[in-house]
């Protein structure tokens, strides 16, 4: 049986399953911008490490969500971009980010400015 098929229940659970942890959200909020590249993103993407940043991607990239492509060049350059698919996803994940930010000055009481990954309260 598919996750799409096991999640009929809930189908927000299907989404919620593809992007399992914090590391896929940001890799996605990240290419959402644009094309990046292996180095960009590990150096915007505060904590995550190579293997993982590895991991993250061949996932996201099996599950149709990125693409990646790689230049016949010395050195390799490859570089990864959001499928139309995910698109669609970037623009739920705007949304979420919001919402976050609502929830975020309802508790703390005053109001948040975000600026692309950084935020003053």
């Amino acid at each position: 049986m598919s996750l799409a098929e096991k999640s009929l229940e809930c189908p927000a659970l299907i989404t919620v399953k593809l992007v399992d942890s914090k590391w896929k959200l940001l890799i996605l909020w990240e290419l959402s911008h644009g094309v990046c590249r292996f180095g960009d993103i590990l150096k915007n993407i505060d904590g995550i490490s190579q293997k993982v940043l590895t991991q993250n991607l061949r996932s996201l990239e099996s599950d149709g969500l990125i693409s990646r492509k790689v230049y016949a060049e010395v050195p390799p350059r490859v570089e990864y971009t959001l499928t139309d698919l995910a698109r669609d996803l970037a623009k739920v994940l705007d949304i979420m980010g919001e919402w976050g930010i609502k929830y975020a000055e309802l508790k703390t009481d005053h109001p948040i400015k975000w600026y692309f990954n950084k935020f003053e309260s």
